[in-house]
């Protein structure tokens, strides 16, 4: 896929509405992106296998994994004076919330505009300009005067979806893109270029895209995808958050511009220590940079899928500044490393290497 191509693809599905329950646009937007490449099946879930069109019957899978959903809200009830209560759909810090620009999925599937609304300075007191509300106490505006009128007008009532209203820029002096989602947009972005560059080739391994639902809400869709697919050997493409702008350099495992990181460690899961050794001297053997890390939070759909059937399982994470926030920073070349190292390890992977990851 040529450098434009890609890009673009990024900038769409960064920009594509896909919370957590509700993938359905970013979904669509998948599936056409891998329809020439793959044999596409949706399940009631929302999941989608992706099976690379040259996929032989007898041969040993390797699943790729990424998620569609992205952290948002839900509406919970409208208040009185038409505001609405809402509730958040994954991991979100309650002081990345205020004043926060959303669009509003309402009962006919249009988009209605608004904003985390937050009081005037003129009229807080001083506590008040100290202190950041918590989330079962801030609200949506959305132009609204009334309860009667958020419901009947702008038909929007319990149930209905709410996702960050922020559009996606690429810089090409800089290499970075700004925009939201990309948790875990580039990681699905990877699967495709992956199935791109795999086009029309023969390998060791079938292969399978699975784009998994709901994992910002517990990692719900790679258990099925697991149950489905039963690999033999799992990627798991998850965007990443980066430290770099925190962490001292000795202690800052994942970075803008260092190539993927290879996780050693979350609060969910342990992968396989000879398979992770592999790709890092993969990468090593093919010049592709990468860090690794140790972390004491997060998790990801690698836990659910290994721990499910078995299957050795790495990480590969694309590296993102501000993570679970409106905006986020990504770059174009820690992107295309990820590329390289899942693509190379489809490509070297053989029965007897797999083997290996479970001698003892």
């Amino acid at each position: 896929m040529k450098k434009e191509q890609e890009i673009q693809m990024l900038k769409d599905f960064s920009d594509a509405n896909s919370t957590s329950g509700f993938e359905e646009e970013f979904v669509k937007m998948f599936t056409e992106h891998v329809k020439d490449t793959a044999k596409v099946d949706v399940d009631g879930m929302l999941n989608v296998y992706a099976a690379k069109k040259e996929n032989r019957k007898g041969q040993p899978v390797i699943q790729m994994d990424a998620h569609s959903d992205a952290v948002g809200f839900i509406t919970q009830a409208v208040r009185p004076n038409g505001m609405i209560k809402f509730v958040p759909l994954g991991g979100w810090v309650k002081y990345n919330i205020p004043a926060l620009k959303v669009k509003v999925r309402n009962r006919d599937g249009e988009y209605v505009h608004g904003v985390v609304a937050t009081k005037p300075p003129h009229f807080m007191t001083a506590a008040e300009r100290n202190d950041v509300p918590e989330v079962a106490d801030m609200s949506i505006d959305v132009g609204s005067s009334s309860r009667e009128e958020t419901v009947k007008d702008y038909k929007i009532d319990t149930g209905c979806p709410i996702f960050v209203d922020v559009k996606c820029e690429y810089n090409e002096k800089s290499g970075l893109f700004f925009g939201k989602d990309f948790d875990d947009r580039f990681g699905a972005g990877v699967m495709v270029d992956v199935l791109d560059n795999l086009k029309g080739e023969d390998t060791n391994f079938n292969v399978v895209a699975a784009l998994s639902s709901q994992e910002e809400v517990g990692l719900r869709g790679a258990y099925v995808t697991a149950r489905k697919v039963k690999p033999d050997l799992c990627l798991v493409l998850e965007s990443c958050p980066a430290d770099d702008t925190f962490t001292p350099d000795w202690l800052s495992q994942t970075g803008l511009k260092r190539g993927p990181m290879l996780r050693d460690m979350d609060t969910t899961f342990l992968p396989n220590p000879k398979f992770q050794q592999y790709a890092c001297d993969l990468a090593d053997k093919n010049n592709i940079p990468y860090t690794r890390s140790v972390r004491t939070g997060g998790g990801q759909d690698g836990a659910a899928i290994y721990y499910e059937n078995g299957a050795p399982t790495i990480v590969i994470g694309i590296p993102v500044r501000y993570e679970h926030s409106p905006y986020c920073f990504s770059s174009y070349k820690d992107f295309k490393a990820s590329v390289d190292l899942a693509t190379a390890i489809i490509r070297d992977m053989t029965k007897e290497k797999l083997a290996s990851f479970s001698k003892f």
